[in-house]
């Protein structure tokens, strides 16, 4: 008699892994410069937690879900559903949807495809800058922008998409886990649409407020959709010092605008610092992405000089995200121009 062997996909790997590198290279945590996970290091400054929020229980009447709704641009709070994180969405939301076929770019965040693997859907691959789905797609995942491709679509091809999508049954997710750090205006944010039968969109405060340790963000959907995914998750989903942080941060629009013209800065300083050593960059304005042959030669001779950067497979590629501080700077800055100087030119991963 045959046996069944169940197998549990790989763990994903992510940015910030900082004990594996030190671990690795045999360089003390403390001694890093970390550009492996696209993070503001120019963190959201927090006020002090009232003793209050470690006290209470979460509770769903705190406008916590109104407050949320305004500063995204959704129709009402009955379409936005705090998560732990938008990590807790993505793991729950394929088992909610229709099985079918899931279309996801080859080279996108790494947890859809496996999410979606695990709940039974078929996969597809997406062209994210192709005008059509590719045929049989049943539900479609976005990440606008890409990481850590730096991709946008434009919101008329997205709004496209999620109408025949819907016309089948299916779901278009788009993750705009990166937007907040575009003007509002300039984000390309399906949140207004949130209304809209087979549309999901994630927001993660985590990315631009630099705050991602307070695993807070949002699910923006129909409310029938978001009564399924909370009876999923559960109760409690996102603590009180968590929602003290982001509802502050939400609410301070001085605070946001003066960031995000210092993160394009540091964008396009880091852009002009990749290209200085003939590298070809896409960025956002929290991180830049260089495809290149030479890629993993050049992320083990950053990590030798103790600068960690995320390395990808397929294509060959690294991103890297912003440094904290001028010393970080100009750490980075020589590390990088002595790895560059150690390739071999003709070098291929």
């Amino acid at each position: 008699m045959s046996e069944r062997i169940e197998r549990t996909p790989a763990a994903v790997a992510h940015g910030g892994n900082l004990h594996d590198a030190a671990e690795r290279y045999g360089i003390p945590y403390d001694a890093w410069i970390d550009l492996s996970t696209g993070i503001n290091p120019h963190g959201y400054p927090v006020p002090p937690v009232p003793a209050s929020a470690w006290r209470r229980l979460p509770d769903d009447g705190d406008g916590f879900a109104a407050c949320a709704a305004r500063y995204y641009g959704a129709p009402d709070e009955r379409h936005v559903l705090p998560v732990a994180g938008s990590q807790a969405a993505i793991r729950a939301l394929p088992a909610l949807l229709p099985r079918g076929a899931a279309a996801i770019a080859p080279l996108t965040y790494g947890e859809y495809a496996p999410a979606f693997a695990r709940a039974g859907h078929a996969a597809l691959m997406l062209d994210a800058t192709a005008d059509t789905l590719p045929d049989g797609a049943m539900h479609a995942v976005v990440v606008n922008p890409d990481n850590p491709t730096a991709t946008r679509v434009p919101t008329a091809r997205l709004l496209r998409w999620r109408e025949q999508l819907a016309a089948r049954g299916g779901t278009l997710i788009v993750d705009e886990a990166f937007a907040d750090a575009f003007a509002p205006k300039q984000s390309s944010s399906l949140a207004a649409s949130a209304a809209l039968p087979g549309l999901v969109v994630l927001r993660s405060p985590g990315k631009f407020f630099g705050i991602a340790g307070a695993r807070c963000g949002f699910a923006l959907a129909q409310p029938d959709r978001l009564h399924a995914l909370r009876a999923a998750l559960g109760a409690w989903t996102v603590g009180g010092p968590a929602r003290h942080a982001v509802r502050h941060a939400f609410a301070d629009t001085a605070w946001q605008t003066q960031m995000r013209g210092q993160l394009a800065a540091d964008s396009a300083r880091l852009a002009a610092l990749l290209q200085a050593h003939g590298l070809a960059p896409r960025t956002t304005p929290l991180f830049a992405w260089v495809a290149d042959p030479r890629a993993q030669a050049l992320h083990e001779g950053l990590a030798r000089r103790g600068v960690w950067t995320r390395l990808f497979a397929s294509p060959a590629s690294v991103r890297f995200g912003l440094p904290a501080s001028d010393d970080e700077w100009l750490r980075f800055g020589a590390a990088l121009a002595d790895a560059m100087r150690s390739l071999d030119p003709g070098a291929v991963r």
